[in-house]
């Protein structure tokens, strides 16, 4: 599909470009969402450009990410999607800046695409050519990533609180909290969150670096005020990777105490078994004493030797009991 921003009368409307449309050369912003070849070809051949495909734009290196050709400028990032959804999704983002419009290149949809669009519409005077479409765009998804990040570290302190309340509980109270298996799998649903985040800044930083090396503005003035806006995306970017390092290493300290009290509790079980085990083994062996067969055993002939034979397992039963008991083993 293809999408045009155009400027029309002081304002942007949004159009869907058919089949058979031409491609509006006067756009500010041309959004290919899932082009197939045709749709590429098309805008190729309206704006001169080589878009690449969905095979290229997932290439990692930063000769295939980053480079310019026939005057226009080919920056991809990956980028975080559904982040609010169990199984977040990140996927390859391509920005391509000409002296007329931003053609941006996308196989999924994330957020900020939408949310910039939305905003472009109702306040038109905010973008007057491609570049600054660009910076509002990235600006849009910076904005995102740092609520993902605000969100995750709110989540890490709820499951703190969870992983160290429920060991002063009773068990009927802990035992209805989620369970650490749960924990745990939302600690590794967090931890690839973050990473996922980091990534997308991490490219997203690579491409204002870039931008801002290689685009000039049209005046003195325009190219100053681009570069204190580069530098402001770029300082945003280095604190929420800060902010993105912390969490992870959060994370790494709740798993350590989720598997750490995991054993402990293990432990306490099977400690309970040793225990039970032990206070047993007398009352066992007296069982196994007499019911042995042997013809000279007292005891068998003895009228009270039943009672005594079942009074002395009881006894050697509660002994190590209160013995355990008093030193606190359980």
């Amino acid at each position: 599909m293809i999408f045009a921003y155009l400027p029309q009368d002081g304002t942007i409307v949004k159009r869907e470009i058919g089949a058979v449309d031409p491609v509006p050369t006067a756009a500010l912003w041309i959004d290919l969402y899932s082009p197939t070849p045709e749709d590429r070809a098309r805008v190729d051949a309206a704006f001169n450009l080589a878009i690449p495909t969905h095979a290229e734009m997932l290439e990692i290196e930063p000769s295939a990410r980053l480079y310019s050709e026939n005057g226009a400028l080919y920056m991809t990032a990956t980028i975080l999607a559904r982040a609010d959804e169990p199984n977040p999704t990140a996927d390859a983002f391509t920005f391509v800046l000409t002296n007329r419009c931003l053609v941006t290149v996308r196989y999924h949809d994330p957020r900020p695409v939408t949310q910039f669009a939305t905003r472009l519409l109702r306040l038109p005077g905010s973008c007057a050519n491609g570049e600054e479409a660009m910076i509002g765009l990235m600006d849009a998804f910076v904005d995102r990533i740092a609520d993902i990040l605000e969100k995750a570290g709110s989540d890490l302190d709820g499951i703190s609180r969870t992983i160290f309340a429920n060991r002063a509980r009773s068990a009927a109270q802990a035992a209805q909290e989620r369970s650490m298996q749960d924990v745990l799998r939302e600690l590794g649903r967090i931890e690839d969150l973050c990473s996922t985040a980091r990534e997308s800044m991490l490219g997203l930083q690579r491409v204002v670096r870039f931008l801002d090396v290689t685009a000039e503005g049209e005046t003195k003035k325009q190219s100053k005020d681009m570069h204190a806006r580069f530098k402001s995306l770029n300082r945003d970017l280095t604190s929420l990777m800060e902010h993105a390092d912390f969490d992870s290493r959060k994370v790494n300290f709740l798993l350590d105490a989720t598997l750490g009290l995991i054993n402990i509790e293990q432990n306490r079980i099977i400690k309970l078994f040793s225990v039970v085990s032990v206070v047993l083994m007398p009352p066992t062996l007296v069982g196994t004493v007499y019911g042995m067969n042997f013809k000279d055993m007292p005891e068998l002939d003895w009228s009270f030797g039943y009672p005594m034979a079942i009074g002395f397992m009881i006894a050697s039963a509660i002994l190590p009991y209160l013995y355990f008991k008093k030193r606190g083993w359980f």
